[in-house]
C-alpha cells in the first residue's frame, strides 16, 4: 500500500483553509461555453451551476461529446467561458491575464493527462521537477529530494534517471501522478488516470487518491467508467452540455442520459424547515420526491400509541412511491427532520407514469423497493393493515 509521508496538513494557497470541508472550492456560475463553426455556433456548456467543497472526490461523467473536457477546461482555466463565472480557490480566472493564469494553474493545480504529456527528452524525475522549477515553489537544493519521494510512492524510483519513453504506459501514467503532485496542489484533476494500469495499480492509485482526500485536497477524475466514478464520493454526471442533478442520478441510475436530464429539468424544488410535515398519512398524493438536502423522517402515526419513524431518507434517497404504485392515498406521513432544513424535488405522477413506461429496469427497481416498504410498514403498526 502507498503511504503519505511528504504530505502536511497545512492551509491552502490564497489563505483557504483546506481542512475545512465545507468549503467552495471550486465554483460555476451559469457558465455557457458556445464554439464557434461553419454551421453557427455549437453550445458547448449551457448555463451551467456547479460547487465542489474542498476535500471532496468527485467524478465527472458523461458520454464522448457531452461537455466533460469542455467543463474541465473552465476549472482548469485552459478554456474561457463565453459568459458565467468561474472560481477556483478563492480567485476568479476572467481576472487572470495568460502569464498570470499559467503561474496560478502551476500551484494551484496538479492535472494528470489522459496520454501522460511527459516530456520524452529529459529523465522521469527531471519530469516531476520542472513543475517546481516553473513555480520556484521548493529551494532548489530540495527539488530532486522531493521528486524522488514522489516516486517511491508509486514505487518508480529505480526508473528516477531513466527517459519516459523507457517506461510502459501504466508506469508512465503513474510519473505522471508524481509530477501532479509535485507542488503539493490543493486540486488534482485526472482524465481517466486508471486507463493505462492492471487492476491492482488501479487500485493503488484509488486508495492513494483516498488518501490525499483524507488529508483535505479535492480530487477530480474524468472518466467514461460507470463503476470507476462510484468510488468517488460524489458524481456530476454532464448530457448535453448541461449538469444532471446529482440526487436524481443516484435516485434514479438506471435512466438514460436525456431522461435524468429531463427529471432536472421538469422537478421543482421545494424546501422545508425543521420538523415540517411534508406527507400527511391518508391524504391524497399526487408526486414522487427525491432528498436532495437534510433528512426526511417516515412516521407512521399509530392509534393509542406513539408514532413510528419507519426510516429516515438522506439525500439521493426517494420517497411516494408506494402511492404511487398502490394507490394515490399516502401509506405513511413525511416530515423534515428537527434537527434541519430539508429540500426536495417533486415530480408528478402523470410525469413519473410517462418516464417508467420508457424505462423498466427503473419502474421494476421502485416496485419492489415500494413493495418491501409496504410490508415493512404493516410490519410495524403490529401486522394489521
Amino acid at each position: 500500500m502507498w503511504t503519505l509521508p511528504f504530505i502536511k496538513n497545512k492551509p491552502l494557497q490564497n489563505g483557504v483553509d483546506r481542512s475545512n470541508g465545507n468549503h467552495s472550492l471550486i465554483q460555476l456560475r451559469n457558465v455557457v461555453k458556445n464554439y464557434k463553426t461553419a454551421a453557427g455556433d455549437f453550445p458547448a456548456l449551457k448555463g451551467v451551476d456547479l460547487d465542489m467543497q474542498a476535500g471532496e472526490f468527485v467524478s465527472v461523467i458523461g458520454k464522448s461529446g457531452s461537455g466533460k473536457s469542455t467543463l474541465l477546461n473552465m476549472i482548469t482555466g485552459i478554456d474561457r467561458p463565453s459568459t458565467g463565472e468561474v472560481i477556483v480557490n478563492n480567485t476568479a480566472l476572467l481576472k487572470l491575464s495568460e502569464n498570470q493564469m499559467a503561474l496560478w494553474r502551476g500551484r494551484n493545480l496538479g492535472i494528470v493527462f489522459q496520454f501522460f504529456q511527459l516530456l520524452p527528452t529529459i529523465s522521469v524525475i527531471e519530469n516531476i521537477m520542472l513543475p517546481m522549477d516553473f513555480c520556484n515553489t521548493y529551494p532548489m537544493r530540495q527539488r530532486e529530494k522531493r521528486a524522488m519521494e514522489l516516486l517511491e510512492l508509486v514505487e518508480l524510483s529505480e526508473h528516477a534517471y531513466k527517459l519516459p519513453t523507457a517506461l510502459s504506459g501504466g508506469q508512465q501514467q503513474r510519473v505522471a501522478i508524481a509530477r501532479a503532485l509535485a507542488n503539493d496542489p490543493p486540486i488534482i484533476i485526472a482524465d481517466e488516470p486508471t486507463g493505462n494500469l492492471d487492476s491492482k495499480t488501479a487500485d493503488n492509485i484509488f486508495q492513494l487518491f483516498n488518501d490525499l482526500v483524507a488529508q483535505g485536497k479535492t480530487i477530480i477524475i474524468v472518466t467514461h467508467d460507470s463503476g470507476l466514478a462510484k468510488r468517488a464520493e460524489r458524481t456530476a454526471l454532464i448530457a448535453d452540455g448541461e449538469i444532471v442533478n446529482e440526487y436524481v442520478l443516484k435516485a434514479m441510475p438506471a435512466l438514460s442520459h436525456p431522461q435524468l436530464l429531463e427529471v432536472t429539468h421538469k422537478a421543482k424544488k421545494q424546501q422545508y424547515e425543521p420538523g415540517t410535515m411534508i406527507l400527511q398519512e391518508g391524504t391524497n398524493a399526487d408526486a414522487f420526491y427525491v432528498v436532495t438536502k437534510g433528512t426526511v423522517e417516515i412516521v407512521l402515526p399509530r392509534p393509542n400509541h406513539s408514532d413510528v419513524v419507519a426510516a429516515q431518507l438522506g439525500p439521493g434517497k426517494y420517497f411516494g412511491e408506494m402511492e404511487f404504485f398502490h394507490d394515490r392515498r399516502s401509506r405513511a406521513s413525511a416530515r423534515a427532520y428537527e434537527r434541519g432544513a430539508v429540500e426536495v424535488l417533486s415530480l408528478d405522477f402523470d410525469t413519473m407514469r410517462q418516464l417508467l413506461s420508457t424505462s423498466d429496469a427503473t419502474r421494476e427497481a421502485m416496485r419492489a423497493l415500494a413493495d418491501q416498504r409496504e410490508q415493512q410498514n404493516i410490519e410495524l403498526r403490529g401486522g394489521k393493515q
